[in-house]
């Protein structure tokens, strides 16, 4: 399975577009997503004097750990690099995993995550785009409304993205579709496993309240934050070396490649959206992509995309036959197969 934005699935049968959303978010969509934001955002608040008090203990913090880990690779590897972008195929139980592991993170269903970030990529940093800090100018005021917005207010304001449209291959998929229905309960596992986890290693309603708290609430959270963090600075602050799209202000900022299993490479991201890897040159940490490379060895994905030497090279800024600094970079199809399917690079994994 690839899961590619393919842009003629814009029109509808009979030749008239589809429409760019499906209207505002239902009532009760609002309510639980107020209580998922803010609810471990406090949680997230209070761990800086809890934790300096003494109150995180190992157990907690292991278990935190592991469900950063597996939750946050469900949505780099799962919902980002494989389901929206294509970037490798997968069997079908690790499919059913990603996606599940990516709903553990309270960050929406596979679908309609997958459905808004291909309309970002379709109109990144222009009218369409869901979540661009530059929605309100270049101003100071007008960028810090505009970071505001593109790190968690989109969120509360926002017309949901048409999943017919952006997504049309997941909602066909019934694989997907069950694990969209699942959303609820893996939300409810994504807090009360930590629990058991805390009460299965300590024996005790502490430990278990305790993992609860650090490695649910404020793992939760902590995630949250650090991928809006990729809608909002790595679109503002950061470096640009590769050509992107028209418009497209997607930047580089290496101080969030190890928290965000390298997902911060964005400027790459954006350049070549398909390829597995985003950290690219020598001492880019990118933990998906190695991820990626080890699931590949073990023969659970195949049809892997990584980036060719060459094709790095070409999409350099200032590259031979390609705009030089400060000049408008060309437009490149927004998210779709840049090449063909590479089984196997080990040589381009280092970093």
């Amino acid at each position: 399975m690839t899961s590619v934005l393919v842009e003629p699935s814009a029109e509808a049968p009979g030749g008239a577009p589809k429409p760019l959303t499906e209207g505002r978010q239902p009532a009760g969509i609002m309510v639980a997503l107020w209580v998922f934001v803010t609810v471990p955002f406090l949680a997230l608040l209070a761990a800086v004097p809890l934790g300096w008090g003494g109150w995180l203990t190992w157990p907690d913090a292991a278990i935190g750990l592991f469900f950063y880990v597996f939750t946050g690779l469900g949505v780099t590897v799962g919902y980002h690099r494989y389901l929206t972008h294509g970037s490798f195929k997968a069997r079908r139980w690790l499919r059913i995993l990603l996606a599940a592991a990516g709903s553990m993170a309270v960050q929406g269903s596979p679908t309609q995550w997958v459905a808004d970030h291909r309309r970002h990529h379709a109109y990144s940093d222009v009218e369409g785009d869901p979540h661009s800090p530059w929605r309100y100018g270049a101003s100071i005021r007008g960028l810090t409304k505009g970071l505001l917005h593109a790190h968690v207010g989109w969120l509360f304001h926002r017309e949901l993205s048409n999943r017919a449209r952006f997504a049309p291959d997941l909602v066909a998929d019934k694989d997907i579709q069950r694990v969209d229905a699942m959303f609820i309960p893996l939300v409810a596992g994504s807090l009360v496993l930590p629990a058991l986890a805390g009460w299965a290693v300590t024996g005790t309603w502490q430990g278990a309240l305790g993992a609860l708290f650090w490695a649910g609430l404020v793992r939760v959270s902590l995630l949250h934050h650090v991928t809006w963090s990729i809608n909002s600075i790595c679109h503002v602050v950061g470096e640009r070396p590769f050509q992107v799209r028209q418009g497209d202000r997607a930047t580089n900022f290496w101080p969030l490649a190890l928290i965000s299993f390298g997902e911060s490479w964005h400027n790459m991201h954006h350049s070549d959206p398909t390829s597995a890897r985003h950290g690219v040159r020598r001492g880019q940490l990118d933990i998906s992509a190695r991820t990626i490379w080890a699931l590949q060895r073990l023969g659970w994905v195949y049809d892997v995309r990584w980036p060719r030497p060459e094709r790095i090279a070409a999409r350099l800024v200032g590259a031979a036959g390609t705009p030089a600094p400060g000049a408008p970079p060309p437009v490149a199809p927004p998210a779709g197969p840049a090449q063909p399917a590479r089984t196997g690079e080990p040589g381009t994994m280092a970093g």
